[in-house]
């Protein structure tokens, strides 16, 4: 049966609290003692450190690893069929620890969900369960064939798509995210792509103080979200 590991306390914790079937856990006799929610889901095997770690791949497991069930992707469609969606689209961002970071920023932001292309993109592995700290539990995210279709296909008078760029031409704050919002993030070095870009509504900048550049894109994803968030509060008040 297809399974797969999750590591890490946090991870495991979201996971032993999202909708996914737990299917089997190792524990650490320390992490044994320190983890009261062990007793949420099946009877833990405890295990050497050392036997953890070569399943994991890692060290970086805090003493704890679970299997589960597959991941459910979302419907990328369906989350930008909310009412006043705000829909976090990466272009080719490759790094786990990215997406994972950003969707532990959308989750505490309360996007709608991540959306990320077939290919050249990373998808939901163990190490994007630990770098969420279990976020990517409780928040969709979807796999579309075409990013630039999909943002073309849910376009629409109250949903814009924005796509992050240094040089956008639109300033954050000045820029109408209170309503339905897609917003496109490129991978490090190498931004949205051409075709993607220009599909989207209009660039949208965060504008900077310092000497460098641009921000990472977990970072400024979680920027954006956070301006976004602002905004929406603020019209509801």
């Amino acid at each position: 049966m297809t399974r797969d590991l999750v590591y890490g306390r946090n991870a495991v914790r979201e996971l032993y609290r999202g909708p996914r079937d737990v299917l089997e856990t190792w524990v650490t006799d320390r992490a044994a003692t320190q983890i009261p929610w062990l007793d949420a889901g099946p009877r833990p095997h405890v295990k050497p450190e050392r036997a953890l770690s070569e399943a994991a791949g890692t060290r970086d497991h805090q003493g704890v690893v679970a299997w589960c069930e597959p991941y459910r992707y979302a419907d990328a469609y369906e989350l930008a069929a909310t009412t006043d969606p705000l829909v976090v689209c990466l272009d080719q961002v490759t790094d786990p620890h990215n997406l994972g970071a950003v969707a532990r920023s959308a989750d505490g932001a309360g996007a709608t969900g991540v959306v990320v292309p077939a290919h050249g993109s990373v998808r939901v592995t163990p190490a994007v369960c630990r770098a969420s700290a279990g976020a990517v539990e409780h928040l969709p995210i979807a796999v579309v064939p075409n990013l630039a279709r999909y943002l073309g296909d849910i376009k629409r008078p109250d949903l814009w798509a924005y796509a992050a760029d240094s040089e956008g031409t639109i300033a954050m704050w000045d820029a109408d995210l209170d309503g339905g919002v897609a917003l496109v993030l490129g991978a490090e070095g190498k931004g949205v792509r051409p075709l993607v870009r220009r599909t989207c509504d209009a660039t949208i900048a965060i504008p900077l103080a310092g000497k460098v550049g641009s921000l990472n894109v977990s970072v400024a994803a979680a920027v954006l979200l956070y301006e976004a968030r602002r905004q929406r509060h603020a019209a509801a008040t």
